[in-house]
């Protein structure tokens, strides 16, 4: 394909695609030996590389894909992970993919938060301890309009709950206009999310009939209008299950090249949901499930070629999925989502109302505790977006690996001022000790001591410490 035209107008190339996976089909051992080696060194992937890499088999090199996925993640991340969870405000939808729990032909009672139905969903969200949101919507221009989507933002971020306050909203609503991401670049927004659900044309055309999400090319296009609109921190991903897993991974890597070539960066985050039992869907008639040993190698592989993009993973997934991606690939997690509008306030009362089956239903407390059990930092920082260190300014120091220096104390402060604010003094004597060990392995005196002193300021109710 034309290089110059791919960056400027975002065609996916299918046939492209289609060659590069059945020319990977003659890999060799050796030929993954060397895209292996190439890996470690952190400078990402070309497109055969990564085509071939999904050819792999040798559970020997399945072993030491996932050890190089692993050692980068540990390098560019370290130990850090971020806690976040979604807030469903409306379920209107005149799409009818054939996926979704929210096609238009689904017959339920409809339902768009108010403004103080948000707040209330936003203070039990607060006093789980969040302060990352994940804003979520169907899309209905009439019921759901990008207004509608303002005043929520607006209400999220003023709603206020004892120790509680929302920090960072990240978005994820349907592609629009420049106008609309340009409004949504004023709300404060932190990132952009759109999943792209299949990157294979004529798959994602079945998936999306006699809709306005059907149009594939206004689709893809959206991260280049919101980047147009000022907004340079956007987030991929695709559903796996709807078409051939290798094409779609393949799919987001040429759409993240593009973002880097035009724009200068690219995805911020890359999400990697699998389908999921939903109202009206059935999985018998979708032939491209994932199975989880695919699924970890398509996460390493995802980490080999964006060593510097942050990699999410949802409740969709089990405990123990969870647990065992983040060795090597995830960097981000929701913990005590509830999938369905209203349902944080819902599930109080011992009513489910999500929108598809999860497998992880861990409070926000136990996630937390099982990730320090494990050695991880639970982190609640947002400290980048409010200082700009966004797009391409943060693309620059993660490269430089000495982010370090800023995520990791800035996690472990978040994580103290969380068991200050909601944990029992033996939570909070657990999270302190981990912390101060934490500290401690820090090689620079001036960050350990910050560390140190920021422990004491919180316990004397100084809050949203950050570098």
């Amino acid at each position: 394909m034309n290089r110059k035209r791919f960056e400027e107008n975002m065609k996916i190339d299918r046939e492209y695609i289609l060659s590069l996976l059945e020319n990977a089909k003659n890999t060799t051992k050796e030929d993954i030996d060397k895209i292996l080696e190439k890996a470690s060194k952190k400078k990402g992937l070309s497109h055969c590389e990564i085509a071939s890499l999904l050819e792999i088999k040798d559970e020997s090199q399945i072993k030491k894909l996932f050890e190089i996925a692993g050692k980068i993640k540990r390098d560019v991340y370290g130990n850090r992970i971020v806690l976040f969870a979604p807030l469903y405000i409306s379920d209107y939808c005149v799409n009818n993919c054939r996926y979704c729990g929210y096609k238009c032909k689904n017959k339920f009672k409809r339902r768009k938060l108010t403004m103080e139905e948000i707040k209330r969903e936003v203070e039990i969200l607060e006093k789980m301890g969040h302060k990352r949101l994940a804003l979520e919507a169907g899309e209905d221009p009439v019921n759901c309009p990008i207004e509608y989507v303002l005043d929520a933002i607006k209400a999220m971020y003023e709603t206020y709950e004892e120790n509680g306050v929302i920090r960072r909203i990240n978005v994820n609503i349907a592609a629009t206009t420049v106008e609309n991401y340009k409004k949504l670049k004023e709300a404060q927004i932190g990132t952009y999310i759109l999943f792209q659900e299949t990157y294979d044309e004529i798959a994602y055309k079945k998936m999306h009939p006699n809709c306005i999400k059907g149009n594939y090319q206004y689709h893809t296009t959206a991260f280049d209008r919101a980047m147009e609109g000022g907004i340079d921190d956007v987030g991929g991903g695709v559903l796996f299950g709807l078409a051939d897993p290798k094409f779609d991974c393949l799919g987001l890597m040429l759409h993240n090249e593009h973002l880097e070539k035009k724009f200068g960066v690219g995805f911020h985050t890359i999400s990697v949901p699998r389908l999921r039992p939903a109202q009206g869907v059935s999985l018998e008639t979708m032939p491209y499930l994932v199975d989880d040993d695919m699924f970890k190698k398509i996460v390493a592989i995802l980490r080999l070629a964006v060593p510097y993009t942050g990699m999410i993973l949802s409740t969709r997934e089990s405990a123990k999925m969870r647990k065992e991606l983040l060795e090597y690939g995830i960097s981000q997690v929701s913990a005590g989502s509830c999938t369905g509008v209203g349902g944080y306030e819902q599930r109080l009362k011992g009513i489910d109302v999500d929108q598809f089956e999860k497998a992880d239903n861990r409070t926000p407390r136990e996630v937390i505790e099982d990730l320090i059990d494990h050695d991880y930092i639970p982190s609640y920082c947002t400290a980048c977006y409010r200082v700009g260190r966004t797009g391409e300014k943060f693309m620059k120091i993660a490269k430089s690996e000495k982010i370090h220096y800023m995520c990791k104390p800035n996690a472990l402060t978040t994580l103290m001022e969380y068991a200050v604010d909601y944990g029992d003094e033996k939570f909070l004597e657990k999270v302190e000790n981990f912390v101060i060990k934490q500290a401690n392995e820090i090689d620079k005196e001036p960050v350990r001591r910050l560390i140190m002193n920021n422990i004491v300021k919180l316990k004397n109710g100084k809050r949203d410490l950050y570098i």
